[in-house]
């Protein structure tokens, strides 16, 4: 095909290149649309060969515990298996000190709460107890026969967990979940091995209830060691209590607070209850914090999930002793101040 060339003037000389045939374009276009096709072609046969070797496996939901205090739900696939703590067996007690007759065929979940002294167990425990199918029979191993020794302490939970231990919280044929409240002081931590062990082959969870602010927690205890002597509710001791004027009663005492080993004593707790979490990390559990229940009360309703229990109002008789701010129920309040500005347990100061 000729070129085609203009002059324009005598200085100027411009070439334009002959036009391509139409048929020369379509070829070139119809070659690539093959080229795609065979591609596509050979990636679509190589998933498909894939895909048979492939064996599906049936998926289910479980629910184990989460970081944030709650219940989260993953998926697993049932050939993996569960570990007992994420899924609790079902248990069927059978008691030798009564019949629960027709009640026999529904299964109880075994818990235990575990905490320190001063912590708001003793208001956890009243509302769980506030449920009609919980029995949480109280701080068992305060007496120390019963955790004398590691046989001591499985006999003893043995007879809580076969509904044979009876409290004013028991109820014993048509419990659903039966427990106890247990403080890190009182033998869980000197037999903490076996004690796990336990946990996991009878499928007890483990409900870990702590205080963030662990220097309200300071005030508490020593105004309820000051009490067990001085009796401020006309000559009788109360570590709990149902009304405003004991509360205030109770409050009137100030504790001085030791400020030179304040520090030191409020990292040995933070290091006793990361053992604690530390040692009992392979059990189903669940861990609270008492401000966070005193805040938000919804988050009980993960606990009764929790324990796999229906949703329920919970209440507590119970009321809070030391309210309002810190500077009010400690006697020494300038040293205890001056201690905590600028270290890492500042926050206690104020919160």
């Amino acid at each position: 095909m000729a070129e085609y060339i203009y002059i324009v003037n005598k200085d100027t000389l411009i070439v334009k290149p002959p036009k391509k045939s139409p048929m020369f374009l379509r070829m070139i276009a119809l070659l690539f649309a093959m080229v795609c096709g065979v591609l596509i072609c050979s990636i679509r046969l190589k998933q498909l060969s894939t895909s048979s070797k492939i064996n599906f496996r049936n998926i289910r939901v479980i629910q184990i515990p989460d970081i944030d205090y709650g219940i989260k739900q993953i998926e697993i696939p049932h050939d993996n298996g569960t570990k007992q703590s994420e899924i609790p067996p079902v248990n069927y007690p059978k008691p030798q000190t009564f019949s629960r007759a027709e009640c026999a065929h529904n299964p109880v979940q075994f818990f235990a709460i575990i905490s320190m002294q001063r912590s708001g167990s003793g208001w956890f425990e009243t509302l769980l107890n506030s449920h009609s199918n919980v029995s949480s029979n109280g701080e068992i191993f305060s007496v120390f026969d019963r955790r004398k020794n590691i046989s001591s302490i499985i006999n003893t939970l043995d007879k809580v967990y076969n509904l044979d231990w009876f409290t004013s919280a028991s109820k014993n044929e048509c419990s659903a979940a039966v427990g106890l409240k247990w403080m890190l002081n009182q033998g869980l931590m000197e037999y903490h091995e076996e004690i796990v062990e336990y946990f996991n082959r009878r499928g007890v969870s483990a409900i870990f209830l702590f205080r963030r602010n662990l220097l309200r927690r300071l005030v508490s205890v020593l105004a309820n060691s000051y009490d067990r002597y001085a009796k401020l509710l006309n000559g009788t001791h109360k570590a709990h209590v149902h009304s405003h004027t004991e509360a205030e009663t109770l409050s009137s005492y100030k504790p001085v607070i030791n400020s030179t080993s304040l520090i030191s004593d409020l990292k040995e707790v933070e290091v006793t209850a990361n053992k604690a979490l530390k040692y009992f990390n392979s059990t189903r559990h669940i861990i609270l914090y008492y401000e966070d229940l005193v805040m938000n009360r919804t988050k009980l309703n993960d606990v009764l999930d929790f324990l796999r229990l229906p949703q329920m109002e919970l209440r507590s008789r119970q009321v809070k002793i030391h309210t309002g701010s810190l500077s009010e129920h400690i006697k020494n309040w300038d040293d205890i101040n001056r201690t905590l500005n600028r270290t890492v347990y500042e926050s206690f100061l104020r919160d």
